[in-house]
Parts: structure tokens; sequence; C-alpha cells
């Protein structure tokens, strides 16, 4: 659960974009859209070593 202190005088629109920002940084969305669909094992390992692959292509393009 979050909480967002609201400060005296501060505006609630304010206070709104502190929550929105905050609920974005924990990842909640995310997670839930994650969860909606089950992904096999191998196809999680090899979305992983896809993104590998494309991570050290951009660092060795960037070396050269």
């Amino acid at each position: 659960m979050l909480i967002i202190p609201i400060k005296d005088g501060e505006n609630i629109d304010r206070a709104l974009k502190r929550y929105k920002r905050k609920f974005d940084k924990t990842g909640t969305v995310r997670q839930l859209r994650a969860r909606t669909a089950f992904i096999k094992p191998s196809v999680k390992n090899r979305i992983k070593i896809q993104k590998a692959a494309y991570i050290q292509n951009m660092r060795d393009g960037l070396e050269s």
C-alpha cells in the first residue's frame, strides 16, 4: 500500500503526480501484465539470451 503524505497547502494535483510516479516505480502494473499469461521457462531463457546478445552487440559496436 502506497502512502503519500500531503503537506499543508500542497496542491492535490502535485500530490497525485507524486503518487503516480511512486506507483510506476513499484512496477505493479508490469507485474500484473506478466501474470496474465504463462510463459514457458524455455521461452523465458530464450528471451534472456536474446537480450544478452543484443546488449553485447551494442557494446561491441561502441568499442570499435
